[in-house]
């Protein structure tokens, strides 16, 4: 294991961990846009996150040690969009009890 660590195309990972963390970051936006039932920018969110995960997928599926790049990407993206949407009020719950 550690002599394929040895052979790891860094840019390669690096590469991996951002697109992963875009696409998170963008997926959580997705989800915001159909939370608050904003169309226009849920289609387009949604449009934006194959995209980004596409590079993702086919670079990780020929080599699975890119799954853990691709989590940790995974994870930072989503910590930074719940980051930027956290100062933002949030659409009332349909599952909330009415006042």
């Amino acid at each position: 294991m550690w002599e394929h660590l040895a052979h790891l195309n860094v840019l390669l990972a690096l590469g991996v961990l951002a697109s992963t963390a875009a696409t998170d970051f963008v997926y959580v936006l997705f989800t915001a846009a159909v939370s608050a039932r904003r169309r226009v920018p849920a289609a387009t969110w949604s449009s934006v996150w194959y995209l980004l995960s596409s590079f993702a997928v086919i670079t990780y599926t020929r080599d699975p040690l890119f799954v853990a790049f691709a989590a940790v990407g995974s994870w930072l993206g989503a910590f930074a969009s719940m980051t930027l949407l956290h100062g933002r009020s949030a659409p009332p719950s349909p599952l909330a009890p009415s006042a």
